[in-house]
Protein backbone atom coordinates (compact mmCIF):
# COMPACT_ATOMS: atom_id res chain seq x y z
CA UNK A 1 0.00 0.00 0.00
CA UNK A 2 1.37 3.35 -0.68
CA UNK A 3 0.01 7.06 -0.59
CA UNK A 4 -1.20 6.62 -3.82
CA UNK A 5 -3.62 4.73 -3.31
CA UNK A 6 -5.07 6.26 -0.46
CA UNK A 7 -5.45 9.04 -2.31
CA UNK A 8 -7.45 7.01 -5.39
CA UNK A 9 -9.70 5.62 -2.07
CA UNK A 10 -10.19 8.84 -0.67
CA UNK A 11 -11.54 10.18 -4.30
CA UNK A 12 -13.52 7.11 -4.38
CA UNK A 13 -15.24 7.73 -0.77
CA UNK A 14 -16.30 11.11 -1.94
CA UNK A 15 -17.45 10.28 -5.15
CA UNK A 16 -21.45 8.99 -6.13
CA UNK A 17 -19.75 6.32 -8.04
CA UNK A 18 -16.52 4.77 -9.66
CA UNK A 19 -16.91 6.45 -12.70
CA UNK A 20 -17.12 9.78 -11.11
CA UNK A 21 -13.71 9.14 -9.02
CA UNK A 22 -12.28 7.77 -12.11
CA UNK A 23 -12.37 10.91 -14.43
CA UNK A 24 -11.97 13.36 -11.62
CA UNK A 25 -8.45 11.44 -10.87
CA UNK A 26 -7.78 11.26 -14.58
CA UNK A 27 -6.96 7.62 -14.88
CA UNK A 28 -9.30 4.60 -16.45
CA UNK A 29 -12.04 3.44 -14.27
CA UNK A 30 -10.59 -0.40 -14.82
CA UNK A 31 -8.10 0.67 -13.30
CA UNK A 32 -9.56 2.35 -10.61
CA UNK A 33 -11.21 -0.66 -9.70
CA UNK A 34 -8.07 -3.14 -10.06
CA UNK A 35 -6.89 -0.59 -7.01
CA UNK A 36 -9.42 -1.13 -5.07
CA UNK A 37 -9.52 -5.19 -5.31
CA UNK A 38 -5.68 -4.80 -4.37
CA UNK A 39 -6.32 -2.61 -1.18
CA UNK A 40 -9.49 -5.13 -0.49
CA UNK A 41 -6.91 -8.33 -1.04
CA UNK A 42 -3.98 -6.61 1.31
CA UNK A 43 -6.22 -5.54 4.24
CA UNK A 44 -8.39 -8.91 3.96
CA UNK A 45 -11.51 -6.83 4.12
CA UNK A 46 -13.98 -5.19 1.80
CA UNK A 47 -14.22 -1.77 1.30
CA UNK A 48 -17.04 -1.33 -1.07
CA UNK A 49 -20.56 -2.13 -1.54
CA UNK A 50 -21.39 -1.65 -5.48
CA UNK A 51 -25.32 -1.28 -5.95
CA UNK A 52 -27.33 0.01 -8.85
CA UNK A 53 -27.20 3.60 -7.18
CA UNK A 54 -23.43 3.33 -6.81
CA UNK A 55 -20.70 2.35 -4.40
CA UNK A 56 -21.32 2.84 -0.49
CA UNK A 57 -18.72 2.26 2.05
CA UNK A 58 -18.26 -0.74 4.60
CA UNK A 59 -17.63 -0.43 7.88
CA UNK A 60 -14.16 -1.13 7.31
CA UNK A 61 -13.93 1.15 4.65
CA UNK A 62 -15.10 3.64 6.40
CA UNK A 63 -12.47 3.62 9.14
CA UNK A 64 -9.96 3.24 6.22
CA UNK A 65 -10.86 6.44 5.15
CA UNK A 66 -11.11 8.34 8.17
CA UNK A 67 -7.42 7.24 8.64
CA UNK A 68 -6.64 8.13 5.12
CA UNK A 69 -7.76 11.38 5.20
CA UNK A 70 -5.76 12.26 8.46
CA UNK A 71 -2.48 10.92 6.68
CA UNK A 72 -2.91 12.36 3.50
CA UNK A 73 -3.49 15.91 5.12
CA UNK A 74 -0.24 15.15 7.29
CA UNK A 75 2.14 14.24 4.56
CA UNK A 76 0.62 17.71 2.36
CA UNK A 77 1.14 19.71 5.77
CA UNK A 78 4.67 18.04 6.12
CA UNK A 79 5.59 18.86 2.71
CA UNK A 80 4.61 22.49 2.04
CA UNK A 81 6.56 22.92 5.35
CA UNK A 82 9.86 21.61 4.39
CA UNK A 83 9.56 23.37 1.42
CA UNK A 84 8.69 26.69 2.98
CA UNK A 85 11.89 26.21 5.12
CA UNK A 86 14.11 25.60 2.84
CA UNK A 87 13.63 28.68 0.60
CA UNK A 88 12.76 32.35 0.83
CA UNK A 89 10.44 32.97 3.62
CA UNK A 90 7.10 33.01 3.19
CA UNK A 91 3.34 32.42 4.14
CA UNK A 92 1.25 34.02 7.44
CA UNK A 93 2.15 34.42 10.90
CA UNK A 94 -0.20 35.09 13.82
CA UNK A 95 0.98 37.07 16.45
CA UNK A 96 -0.99 38.20 19.87
CA UNK A 97 -0.34 41.29 21.69
CA UNK A 98 -1.58 42.19 24.81
CA UNK A 99 -2.98 46.00 24.45
CA UNK A 100 -0.28 47.71 26.31
CA UNK A 101 2.07 45.92 24.43
CA UNK A 102 0.73 46.56 21.01
CA UNK A 103 0.38 50.61 21.54
CA UNK A 104 4.26 50.56 20.89
CA UNK A 105 5.07 47.20 19.01
CA UNK A 106 2.11 46.63 16.44
CA UNK A 107 3.02 49.52 13.95
CA UNK A 108 6.96 49.94 13.36
CA UNK A 109 6.42 45.69 13.75
CA UNK A 110 3.77 45.86 11.04
CA UNK A 111 5.91 48.46 9.02
CA UNK A 112 9.70 46.42 9.28
CA UNK A 113 7.98 42.78 8.13
CA UNK A 114 6.31 44.41 5.08
CA UNK A 115 9.40 46.40 4.24
CA UNK A 116 11.85 43.83 4.97
CA UNK A 117 10.36 40.25 3.93
CA UNK A 118 7.42 41.52 2.00
CA UNK A 119 6.31 37.55 1.81
CA UNK A 120 5.44 37.35 5.05
CA UNK A 121 2.02 38.20 5.43
CA UNK A 122 2.22 39.63 9.65
CA UNK A 123 -1.44 39.17 11.09
CA UNK A 124 -1.23 41.11 14.59
CA UNK A 125 -4.04 40.32 17.23
CA UNK A 126 -5.05 42.44 20.48
CA UNK A 127 -6.65 40.68 22.96
CA UNK A 128 -6.19 40.01 26.57
CA UNK A 129 -3.31 38.28 27.68
CA UNK A 130 -5.07 35.50 29.02
CA UNK A 131 -6.79 34.96 25.48
CA UNK A 132 -3.34 35.18 23.97
CA UNK A 133 -2.06 32.17 26.12
CA UNK A 134 -5.35 29.97 25.23
CA UNK A 135 -4.72 30.52 21.31
CA UNK A 136 -0.82 30.17 21.80
CA UNK A 137 -1.61 26.48 23.47
CA UNK A 138 -3.98 25.87 20.77
CA UNK A 139 -2.15 27.30 17.67
CA UNK A 140 -4.70 29.64 16.57
CA UNK A 141 -1.51 32.15 17.15
CA UNK A 142 2.35 31.53 16.35
CA UNK A 143 3.94 33.53 18.66
CA UNK A 144 2.24 35.96 21.16
CA UNK A 145 3.39 38.44 24.29
CA UNK A 146 2.81 37.37 27.38
CA UNK A 147 3.29 38.65 31.24
CA UNK A 148 4.23 36.33 34.69
CA UNK A 149 4.40 32.50 32.95
CA UNK A 150 3.25 29.92 35.22
CA UNK A 151 6.10 27.65 36.00
CA UNK A 152 3.64 24.76 34.80
CA UNK A 153 3.45 26.20 30.82
CA UNK A 154 5.37 24.22 28.74
CA UNK A 155 5.54 27.07 26.04
CA UNK A 156 9.23 28.07 24.71
CA UNK A 157 9.93 31.57 25.81
CA UNK A 158 12.38 34.26 25.61
CA UNK A 159 12.64 37.35 28.54
CA UNK A 160 11.86 40.31 26.72
CA UNK A 161 12.14 42.81 29.59
CA UNK A 162 10.83 43.63 32.53
CA UNK A 163 8.51 46.72 32.96
CA UNK A 164 7.77 49.09 35.73
CA UNK A 165 4.20 50.06 36.15
CA UNK A 166 3.54 53.59 36.93
CA UNK A 167 0.62 55.76 38.19
CA UNK A 168 -1.05 57.86 35.73
CA UNK A 169 -2.78 61.22 36.31
CA UNK A 170 -4.18 64.15 34.59
CA UNK A 171 -2.12 67.01 34.32
CA UNK A 172 -4.52 69.33 36.62
CA UNK A 173 -5.71 66.53 39.08
CA UNK A 174 -2.16 65.60 39.77
CA UNK A 175 -2.64 64.94 43.93
CA UNK A 176 0.63 64.84 45.07
CA UNK A 177 2.92 67.56 46.30
CA UNK A 178 6.21 66.28 44.55
CA UNK A 179 5.64 66.99 40.87
CA UNK A 180 5.35 64.03 38.18
CA UNK A 181 8.06 62.09 37.09
CA UNK A 182 9.35 61.70 40.87
CA UNK A 183 9.15 58.72 42.41
CA UNK A 184 5.51 57.83 44.70
CA UNK A 185 5.48 55.28 47.55
CA UNK A 186 2.26 53.22 46.83
CA UNK A 187 1.30 53.61 50.49
CA UNK A 188 0.22 57.41 49.10
CA UNK A 189 -2.22 56.14 47.08
CA UNK A 190 -4.44 55.16 49.44
CA UNK A 191 -8.36 56.76 49.10
CA UNK A 192 -7.13 58.23 45.64
CA UNK A 193 -9.99 57.49 43.23
CA UNK A 194 -8.73 54.44 40.90
CA UNK A 195 -9.83 53.43 37.59
CA UNK A 196 -8.22 49.90 36.79
CA UNK A 197 -9.48 46.45 34.79
CA UNK A 198 -11.78 44.09 36.23
CA UNK A 199 -10.00 41.80 38.77
CA UNK A 200 -10.07 39.22 35.73
CA UNK A 201 -7.43 41.04 34.30
CA UNK A 202 -3.84 40.28 34.60
CA UNK A 203 -2.76 43.86 35.09
CA UNK A 204 -5.40 44.18 37.95
CA UNK A 205 -4.52 40.94 39.27
CA UNK A 206 -0.50 42.10 39.35
CA UNK A 207 -1.54 45.57 41.14
CA UNK A 208 -3.71 44.09 43.47
CA UNK A 209 -1.02 41.74 44.70
CA UNK A 210 1.49 44.13 45.33
CA UNK A 211 -1.21 46.06 47.00
CA UNK A 212 -1.63 43.13 49.60
CA UNK A 213 1.75 42.51 50.07
CA UNK A 214 2.21 45.92 50.94
CA UNK A 215 -0.67 46.27 53.11
CA UNK A 216 -2.89 48.41 51.62
CA UNK A 217 -6.36 48.47 50.02
CA UNK A 218 -6.41 50.47 46.69
CA UNK A 219 -9.82 52.74 46.42
CA UNK A 220 -11.16 51.44 42.74
CA UNK A 221 -14.42 53.19 41.69
CA UNK A 222 -14.69 52.50 37.82
CA UNK A 223 -13.55 48.55 36.55
CA UNK A 224 -13.05 48.70 32.81
CA UNK A 225 -11.14 46.52 30.35
CA UNK A 226 -10.82 48.55 27.58
CA UNK A 227 -7.30 50.72 27.74
CA UNK A 228 -8.30 53.54 25.52
CA UNK A 229 -11.33 54.26 27.65
CA UNK A 230 -9.65 54.24 30.90
CA UNK A 231 -7.04 56.64 29.51
CA UNK A 232 -9.81 59.03 28.38
CA UNK A 233 -11.44 59.15 31.74
CA UNK A 234 -7.76 59.71 33.55
CA UNK A 235 -7.06 62.17 31.22
CA UNK A 236 -10.97 63.99 32.08
CA UNK A 237 -9.70 63.88 35.39
CA UNK A 238 -12.61 61.30 36.52
CA UNK A 239 -9.82 59.11 38.48
CA UNK A 240 -6.20 57.72 38.49
CA UNK A 241 -4.96 54.81 37.29
CA UNK A 242 -1.44 52.79 37.22
CA UNK A 243 -0.13 51.30 34.23
CA UNK A 244 2.91 50.11 32.09
CA UNK A 245 4.49 53.38 30.46
CA UNK A 246 3.71 51.45 26.88
CA UNK A 247 -0.16 51.50 27.65
CA UNK A 248 -0.49 55.45 28.22
CA UNK A 249 2.93 56.46 25.48
CA UNK A 250 0.70 58.32 23.59
CA UNK A 251 -1.13 60.23 26.06
CA UNK A 252 1.70 60.97 27.62
CA UNK A 253 3.26 62.48 24.43
CA UNK A 254 0.53 64.83 23.94
CA UNK A 255 0.78 65.85 27.38
CA UNK A 256 -2.66 64.44 28.37
CA UNK A 257 -1.22 62.28 31.38
CA UNK A 258 1.56 62.95 33.06
CA UNK A 259 3.19 60.01 35.45
CA UNK A 260 5.51 58.61 37.92
CA UNK A 261 7.17 55.52 38.95
CA UNK A 262 5.91 53.55 41.65
CA UNK A 263 8.38 52.57 44.90
CA UNK A 264 7.39 51.02 48.37
CA UNK A 265 7.16 48.32 46.63
CA UNK A 266 8.65 48.41 42.98
CA UNK A 267 5.82 46.95 40.72
CA UNK A 268 7.56 45.09 37.79
CA UNK A 269 6.48 42.11 35.32
CA UNK A 270 8.62 40.73 33.12
CA UNK A 271 7.16 40.38 29.46
CA UNK A 272 7.69 37.06 27.38
CA UNK A 273 7.57 35.96 23.52
CA UNK A 274 6.06 32.81 23.77
CA UNK A 275 5.36 30.14 21.37
CA UNK A 276 3.98 26.83 21.80
CA UNK A 277 6.98 23.94 21.01
CA UNK A 278 4.45 21.17 19.93
CA UNK A 279 3.37 22.86 16.81
CA UNK A 280 5.96 22.84 14.02
CA UNK A 281 7.40 26.46 13.20
CA UNK A 282 7.48 27.53 9.96
CA UNK A 283 10.42 29.56 8.78
CA UNK A 284 8.32 32.63 8.63
CA UNK A 285 7.53 32.43 11.86
CA UNK A 286 11.03 32.15 12.57
CA UNK A 287 11.89 35.36 10.90
CA UNK A 288 9.11 36.99 12.56
CA UNK A 289 10.43 35.86 15.88
CA UNK A 290 13.74 37.57 15.00
CA UNK A 291 12.26 40.85 13.98
CA UNK A 292 9.96 41.38 16.75
CA UNK A 293 12.88 40.87 19.60
CA UNK A 294 14.88 43.31 17.62
CA UNK A 295 12.35 46.01 16.94
CA UNK A 296 11.77 45.70 20.75
CA UNK A 297 15.79 46.33 21.18
CA UNK A 298 15.22 49.47 19.31
CA UNK A 299 11.93 50.71 20.91
CA UNK A 300 13.66 50.33 24.14
CA UNK A 301 17.06 52.01 23.52
CA UNK A 302 14.64 54.88 22.02
CA UNK A 303 13.04 55.29 25.19
CA UNK A 304 9.18 54.81 23.44
CA UNK A 305 8.81 51.32 25.29
CA UNK A 306 10.07 52.28 29.17
CA UNK A 307 11.69 49.06 30.82
CA UNK A 308 15.10 47.38 30.83
CA UNK A 309 16.02 44.79 28.25
CA UNK A 310 16.38 41.08 29.23
CA UNK A 311 17.94 39.90 26.64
Amino acid sequence: MDIRHLKYFLAISEAPSLSVAAQRLGVAQPSLSQHVFKLEEELGAALLVRSPRGVMLTEAGRLLATHARGICQALDTCLAEVRAASGVARGTVAFGMPPSVSMVMSVPLAETVRLDHPQIRLQAIEAMSGFIKTWVEDGTVDIGFLYDLDRKEHFAATHVLDEELCFFSAPDAWPFDTPPGEPVALARLQGLELILPSPFHGLRKAIERHAAAAGGVLNVVIEMDAMTQIKELVARGSGHTIFAPAAAHDFVARGELVKSPLIDPVMARPVYLVRNPAHPQSNACRVVEAVVLDVARDLVRRGIWEGRLAL
